[in-house]
């Protein structure tokens, strides 16, 4: 049963205090926030005048310094115990502080799309503006989809609106769902979705098929309504794309990340040509648990169900501290300072948001969510989180704050090198039935981040395709097209099943539009680098560095391309499908 967060010790919570000492502090400074924000319209109409202009940057900046700070604090407080009035309310009125700035700063957009190309170019490169040098290149690369000031000012005020969806799932999703309980060991158990994560894993076959049964029984029974809600997400992703001139939604969502086509069809290409592996791993896996009917609810349940490995927290950050020792001192140093410098929440409490997460603002170190309960996956979430929180690291110590904040299409590699170093480093020395476990760890690693979410990233397509051509998402037509991809994917080894066409209904990531493609070319780009460092040493590390360091200064691709990552060829790709290959035909050898 969970601890109530004062009986957890201090050496296992992180130091919110480092943001603000006092929540009187973050009072002031919302104070002083708000006052700031209340004069920004000043500089309305004046920024042809490059004085005013310098300033204006400089004013926008420094207001969204101390949103960044009041925001991260408050969430991360109301994480920490949800149960909280105080920090619900905090939490809120940073979110509307945010609506506001974003509201009353959108002059400035339309204002510099109407300077011409050459006056763009000359502020690009004028040393008073170098902060700011990503301003003008985004709006040299924009003007064609940036619009008036009023449109666009009408569009930011439809920035709430635009996340009802959203909004809508998760109260769902968290609040009103409702699933039946599942029988274990002759007990009734009360299902929810951290339950089901463990009953799907359950050796009692009877009971993972319970479970899965209880949990998508409940989409089923609500998926008209699921899918109307998924119906207006795609339609206000369409309305956005077609403001901004955009052909389709995908090309709008690669757009905004400096990704072209080229990436997600290299994506796309590789993994079905790796369905043919995937499709032998089922049917391994069949044979390995006597299945001769294997179904979905068997997906997951380990394949050395002998071993019941656990890790005490000491221990297994010591294991993962030692994983990264590769990559030099300098970096272990850093890496080792968080756990026991306050960046880390270790244990769950009640109230506490589930899951793992790592977050920050600039000018503090990251900090890291966890709840760690000694599982072998908790080992792997400690190594993955403070991939995040080393990357946040060398970015916020090497960019200034302008330039700092790295874009999402890179935000899942770091995570993964440091889950794909600790894996390699676990396996050197794993003999029998341990060595089972980690190959077959590192193969589901595939299964779940890049064949998954590309299955996933395909089905957002189709739908998104759906409302361009017209198509109305009517629950079976959902549900057709994600029963066909899942038969594409997983192969003849899976008996058919009625009720998997319902997964997609339950899967939260579908609200933010074309992001979970990203987690397949982050582990993707994760294998060419963590190989690199394992076969380089430190040698390597020094590009790897150059990676961690630089925010958004430059494209997302020419960032990876500094570690030796090229996404618009095929080669990163067939190198994560031989990987993938090569891992389950040793797995079949031992």
């Amino acid at each position: 049963m969970a601890k109530e967060r004062k009986q957890i010790k201090d050496c296992y919570k992180w130091k919110l205090e480092d943001i603000f000492a006092t929540d009187e502090d973050w009072e002031k400074e919302f104070e002083l926030a708000k006052n700031e924000l209340a004069t920004f319209g000043q500089y309305a109409g004046k920024l042809s005048d490059d004085n005013i202009l310098l300033e204006c940057l400089k004013k926008e900046s420094e207001i969204s310094h101390h949103i960044e700070r009041l925001y991260v604090y408050a969430y991360m407080r109301y994480y920490q115990d949800t149960r909280v009035g105080l920090y619900q309310g905090l939490s809120n009125r940073a979110e509307q502080l945010a609506v506001q700035a974003k509201t009353i700063c959108s002059f400035m957009t339309p204002e510099l799309s109407e300077f011409s190309d050459e006056k763009l170019k000359a502020l690009q490169n004028d040393p008073r503006f170098e902060n700011f040098s990503l301003v003008f290149r985004d709006i040299l690369k924009d003007k064609a989809i940036i619009l008036s000031r009023e449109e666009e000012k009408i569009i930011s005020e439809f920035a709430l609106t635009a996340e009802v969806p959203h909004v809508v799932f998760t109260m769902f999703d968290n609040a009103d769902i409702k699933f039946k309980p599942v029988v274990v060991n002759g007990k009734e158990v009360e299902m929810s979705h951290g339950v089901y994560s463990t009953l799907i894993m359950n050796p009692d076959r009877e009971v993972r098929k319970a479970a899965f049964e209880s949990m998508f029984n409940a989409f089923k029974d609500h998926i008209n309504l699921i899918s109307a809600n998924y119906d207006g997400n795609c339609k206000k992703d369409w309305v956005y794309a077609k403001i901004r001139k955009f052909n389709t939604c995908l090309d709008a969502a690669l757009y905004s990340e400096d990704v072209p086509a080229v990436v997600y069809e290299n994506l796309i290409n590789a993994v079905h040509k790796g369905t043919k592996t995937l499709h032998k791993y089922m049917k391994y896996r069949a044979e390995q648990l006597g299945l001769k009917d294997y179904n979905m609810w068997d997906m997951y349940v380990p394949l050395m169900s002998n071993l019941d490995v656990k890790y005490s927290y000491e221990k297994a950050s010591k294991i993962v501290q030692d994983a990264i020792k590769i990559m030099g001192k300098e970096y272990s140093d850093i890496f080792n300072s968080a756990f026991t410098d306050g960046w880390i929440d270790v244990f769950e409490n009640k109230g506490k948001r589930s899951g793992a997460y790592s977050w920050g603002c600039y000018g503090v170190h990251p900090y890291v969510h966890l709840n760690h309960d000694g599982t072998i996956h908790d080992m792997f979430t400690i190594a993955h989180e403070m991939g995040h929180a080393m990357h946040t690291y060398y970015s916020n110590s090497t960019q200034c704050e302008e330039k700092a904040e790295y874009k999402i299409f890179v935000a899942e590699i770091a995570s993964t090198v440091n889950e794909v170093l600790l894996l390699k480093y676990l396996l050197k020395d794993a003999k029998g039935d341990m060595r089972k476990y980690l190959l077959n760890y590192y193969i589901d690693m595939f299964k779940s981040t890049i064949f998954r979410q590309t299955q996933f990233a395909e089905f957002e397509e189709i739908a998104h395709k759906g409302v361009e051509q017209g198509i109305p998402l009517t629950a079976e037509y959902l549900c057709n097209e994600y029963e066909k991809l899942n038969k594409q994917y997983y192969g003849p080894a899976i008996n058919k099943n009625d009720l998997i066409k319902y997964e997609w209904a339950r899967i939260p990531h579908f609200y933010t539009s074309f992001y979970v493609y990203k987690y397949a070319t982050g582990l993707t780009s994760a294998i060419t680098i963590a190989n690199n460092i394992i076969k380089y040493g430190e040698k390597y590390f020094a590009k790897y560095k150059k990676f961690l360091s630089a925010g958004h200064s430059l494209p997302p691709l020419d960032i990876l391309k500094l570690a030796d990552v090229d996404l618009t060829t095929e080669e990163p790709f067939k190198r994560a499908m031989k990987e993938f290959a090569d891992a389950f035909n040793e797995l079949v050898k031992d």
